[in-house]
């Protein structure tokens, strides 16, 4: 398919540059001709000028017809030359009779009194550029001189000119055609990615949900095979339908705040909101699950100017957005600690707030930092991907937070974050912890 359409994008590439060069190389060529053309007219109008001021003109009697042009003291009969980009000249009298010319062998052109040039055939392959001119005296017509000019110099100029044109463009065809199918295999290659990511998130997100709605329904037809079972059997299978609702519900508003996310749907309540106080709220409500698991909670706010006050650790945002970012940060950071299995001691999920000055604005930076698993260094560039886990048996047994299990919760906060105009970077050692970075915009601050 991609080949496909590469193959046509590279096809339009060469068509659409081929009749662009045609069309000017049409156009080149017909200005070429035409101010050929125009060169040679303004050179016969010139001789003829030039020759009409050295023609003598004798003044008759009365009586015998008016002036006339003294032919012999006029033109005089020059040897034959062979050059041919000669002009040729002849005269007339005033009843077309041709009476002296420079042709050794006069054409048969019949004499024309238009003023405009002509174009007349001599040969199958040989033409000539004319213009004759009317010379009178008052209302006496004395004659008429007639200038002619082989067409070669606009045939030989404009063959040549063609055949150029033809390979040039030619060439430049083939070079676009060339370039075009590198282009259009460099333009292919994000659409192939993108396409290959959707067929990769389809089929996980698949997955995601075939087997909570199996077991759902291996649940309801068991309930419905055996109606008269055991009261607590049947409690129990109905809740392990609510928990799999639950999942499954949590999975779709995932699922949708991303694809809202991603098309610039999401409608955000933007406020000037205190971060610290947000944290605040994020830990309390992860306390209890810390809590049963023995993992400790500390919260460390680097004390800001005393001159900024309340407003020290105000950022813009949204604040359920944010609230949602720093829960996934926090369930991620409990599921790690728990998986690692160390001591009392040594089971602590640490959080601090500071102010710090970046390249264009100043920022507040927030990091979570677990004593848990960690996770390898060949990992960490996928760790925001969606439905990406580590470890999917144990990300899929663990029940902390919202999106447990189905690889979304970090691609949700960088979505969170990033139409925050924030950033977010992690840091981990194996067996050692991991530390989630944060950067937000401050409300207050030089930019």
């Amino acid at each position: 398919m991609f080949q496909a359409t590469r193959r046509r994008l590279a096809l339009w590439y060469a068509l659409i540059t081929a009749v662009l060069l045609i069309c000017f190389a049409t156009g080149m060529y017909f200005y070429v001709r035409q101010t050929l053309v125009e060169r040679i007219d303004d050179t016969l109008k010139h001789t003829i000028e030039v020759v009409e001021r050295l023609l003598a003109i004798e003044d008759l009697p009365a009586g015998q017809g008016g002036d006339r042009v003294n032919i012999a003291a006029s033109f005089r009969n020059n040897p034959v030359v062979l050059d041919e980009d000669r002009i040729e000249l002849e005269w007339f009298d005033p009843n077309g009779q041709l009476l002296w010319t420079t042709f050794s062998t006069p054409p048969n052109v019949p004499l024309q009194f238009d003023r405009r040039a002509k174009t007349v055939r001599l040969a199958p392959d040989y033409l000539l550029r004319q213009v004759t001119h009317r010379l009178e005296r008052g209302r006496q017509v004395l004659g008429y001189l007639r200038a002619s000019h082989p067409w070669f110099e606009v045939t030989k100029p404009t063959r040549q000119l063609s055949l150029d044109l033809l390979l040039w463009t030619s060439a430049m065809v083939l070079c676009v055609a060339g370039s075009g199918w590198l282009l259009s295999g460099l333009a292919m290659k994000p659409v192939r990615e993108s396409y290959q990511s959707l067929k990769q998130f389809t089929a996980d997100a698949s997955h995601e949900l075939r087997n909570p709605i199996a077991t759902i329904q291996a649940n309801v037809q068991t309930a419905l095979a055996y109606p008269d079972a055991d009261p607590q059997l049947q409690q129990q299978q109905l809740q392990v339908v609510e928990r799999l609702t639950q999942r499954l519900g949590r999975l779709v508003n995932d699922l949708l705040f991303l694809a809202r996310s991603d098309s610039g749907m999401v409608q955000s309540d933007w406020q000037e909101l205190p971060l610290d106080a947000l944290l605040i709220e994020a830990i309390e409500e992860q306390r209890w699950l810390a809590e049963q698991q023995g993992i400790y909670f500390s919260l460390h706010i680097l004390e800001p100017p005393p001159e900024l006050g309340d407003a020290a650790f105000a950022t813009h945002g949204d604040w359920d957005q944010l609230a949602r970012l720093f829960a996934n940060l926090l369930s991620n950071a409990l599921t790690a600690v728990a998986a690692q299995g160390s001591t009392a001691g040594d089971r602590e999920v640490g959080v601090s707030l500071e102010r710090c000055a970046g390249d264009r604005q100043t920022l507040l930076r927030v990091q979570v930092r677990d004593t848990g698993v960690g996770i390898p260094a060949a990992a960490l560039s996928q760790i925001f991907d969606r439905f990406y886990r580590v470890d999917p048996a144990r990300a899929r047994a663990a029940s902390l937070g919202s999106t447990a299990g189905a690889g979304l919760g970090l691609a949700i906060a960088q979505a969170i974050v990033s139409r925050h105009r924030g950033q977010i970077s992690v840091s981990s050692e194996p067996q050692q912890g991991t530390v989630f970075t944060v950067q937000l915009p401050a409300a207050t601050g030089d930019r």
